[in-house]
Order: structure tokens, then C-alpha cells, then sequence
């Protein structure tokens, strides 16, 4: 029996298979939060990185954002860490489980306003899924960064490509249009992304994209959860910034659909990292202040 991931030491969770941290995070009941970082951007403090600042303040698995999976790199890490280790010596310094941003870009599609270029090695395709696994990281994120063009439809056929190449968990699904003029999220898709083997459906969260309510969330939940595949809520739109009381509110919502992890965007007042007040707020709505404490105080050597 696997070891509920909010309760788990770090020990635990280095060693945890794709299969036993999705159970890991199912076993947590809705209390797991992921933290989007940009490493590439300058830490909060300069010489630790912004993923250690985030775990620090209760984020439970680290994302990161405009990472390159060809070329390695990470401001505040540790002096004389190889690229390829990277990856491997930031879940050792975080004790968290790591993840990374791949963007299935399709050819053709139109743009509202201008398109957003991004190297091969932040897109999805064959050979940087090869490359993450490689690197070690634990999770894969099929979604599309403001601009890209990403659509449902990429994500799909990424979400088969993936299931190819990459051996930890992948979550799909889009926090926003990322320029294209298509519904964001639908019943349609969601079930989509499912039947092709997503473990984690990402769904943006409610009171972060106009028109999704709480039921329309409640409602894929249900579904997700029926056929085996878990959901995470992201706030994506630059919220992440917003005031303790906004945050407050959308965490709870989002709890009382049902979702089992709750994403926090790399977009706060300092870029490359949530506001970090926002991530302790997060924390201490959807599981109390007991079960923060206990996250944020356990060591990662333990």
C-alpha cells in the first residue's frame, strides 16, 4: 500500500513508480498542490531556486515552464550540477516530485494575435519525450504556454505520443486558449484525452476562464474518476498574483468539485513563481493548517 503523497517523506516519494504516485496523490483526497516554476527565469533568492522557495511554502510537485529538455538549465542550482543530473538533483533538493511542461504545436493553425516560437526541445515530440524520461522527470504536462497555438486536438495525438515515449505520468489538457479561437475545455475532449490513456486531466480552474463554472468542472470530475484517470485545476491567467481572498475562494470551489490536485501558475509579482503567499493560502484552505505544517516543515533528507 503506497503512502498518501501529503503525508509521505521524501524518501518515499524518489522512489515512487508512475503508478504508485498516482495512487499516492488519489490517496491525498483532493489536498495536493503543484507549483508552476520558469527556471530560466531569476530566482526570488539568488542562489536557491524557485522551485525550493515554492515547496517551502507547501507546493507538493514542482512544474516546470519553458524548459528546455535538449539543453538543461535551472538558475540556483547548485554549483558544478551536470545538465544531465539536473532533474534528479532538484527532486533531491525539493524531496517533490517533478514534472515538465511539453507543448504539442500543430502546423497551420490560425492565431489571434501573434505567434509564439518555442525551441524543439519544449515541444512535444518523439525525441524530447525520450529526453525527459531520460532526465527523470516524474510527470509530463501536454498543454500550450499564451501563443503557442496549442489545441485540444494536439494534445490528443501528444497524449498517444507520449504514451510511446515517456514513462511517467502525463496530465493533459489546456488552462487557457493559448491563442486559438476553439472552446478551452469541453465534456468532449475530456473524455477524449481519457479514452487515449491520460492519467491527469488538466481543467482550468474555476474563476480563472470566463463561462466554466463549478458544475461543468464537478461534471468531467465525475467522469475522470469513474474511468480510472485523476484531475488537476489549474490557475493559469495570471491569478496567481491576485489577493489572499481571491485565491482562497477559487482553491475552495475547486475543492468542492472535486478535483484531486490544484495547479498555481509561475505568473506572481516576482515572474517565474506564484506569489508565494498565494501558495501558503492554498495550502492551508484545502487541507488545514495542521497537514501544512507537517509539508512544509518535513525535511527532505528524511
Amino acid at each position: 500500500m503506497v503512502t498518501r503523497y501529503i503525508s509521505a517523506n521524501a524518501s518515499e516519494i524518489n522512489k515512487m513508480t508512475a503508478d504508485e504516485l498516482r495512487e499516492s496523490i488519489k490517496a491525498s483526497a483532493g489536498r495536493v498542490i503543484c507549483s508552476e516554476i520558469i527556471g530560466g527565469m531569476s530566482p526570488i533568492i539568488g542562489d536557491i531556486t524557485n522551485a525550493e522557495v515554492a515547496t517551502a511554502y507547501g507546493a507538493d510537485l514542482i512544474l516546470l515552464n519553458g524548459f528546455d529538455c535538449f539543453e538543461p538549465f535551472m538558475f540556483g542550482m547548485p554549483k558544478g550540477t551536470e545538465p544531465k543530473d539536473l532533474i534528479r538533483r532538484l527532486r533531491e533538493l525539493t524531496g517533490r516530485s517533478v514534472g515538465v511542461n511539453l507543448e504539442p504545436i500543430p502546423e497551420g493553425v490560425a492565431i489571434m494575435g501573434e505567434k509564439v516560437e518555442i525551441s524543439n526541445g519544449r515541444q512535444c515530440n518523439p525525441a524530447s519525450l525520450q529526453a525527459a524520461s531520460e532526465l527523470g522527470f516524474d510527470f509530463i504536462c501536454l498543454t500550450g504556454n499564451p501563443g503557442t497555438g496549442v489545441t485540444n486536438e494536439a494534445i490528443l495525438n501528444g497524449i498517444i505520443e507520449a504514451k510511446k515515449h515517456f514513462t511517467g505520468l502525463v496530465i493533459a489538457g489546456k488552462m487557457h486558449n493559448a491563442g486559438v479561437d476553439e472552446p478551452v475545455v469541453s465534456m468532449e475532449t475530456t473524455k477524449a484525452f481519457v479514452e487515449a490513456g491520460a492519467d491527469i486531466i488538466l481543467m482550468p480552474a474555476v474563476g480563472t476562464i470566463p463561462g466554466f463554472s463549478e458544475a461543468e468542472l464537478a461534471e468531467a470530475v465525475k467522469y475522470a474518476h469513474e474511468n480510472d484517470a485523476l484531475v488537476m485545476s489549474a490557475i493559469g491567467t495570471s491569478q496567481e498574483s491576485a489577493d489572499l481572498e481571491t485565491i482562497r475562494r477559487i482553491a475552495l470551489m475547486n475543492k468542492i468539485a472535486g478535483v484531486d490536485i490544484q495547479h498555481i501558475g509561475d505568473g506572481g509579482y516576482v515572474a517565474g513563481v506564484a506569489t508565494l503567499e498565494n501558495i501558503y493560502a492554498t495550502s492551508v484552505v484545502i487541507r488545514g493548517l495542521r497537514h501544512t505544517m507537517s509539508r512544509i516543515s518535513r525535511s527532505a533528507r528524511r
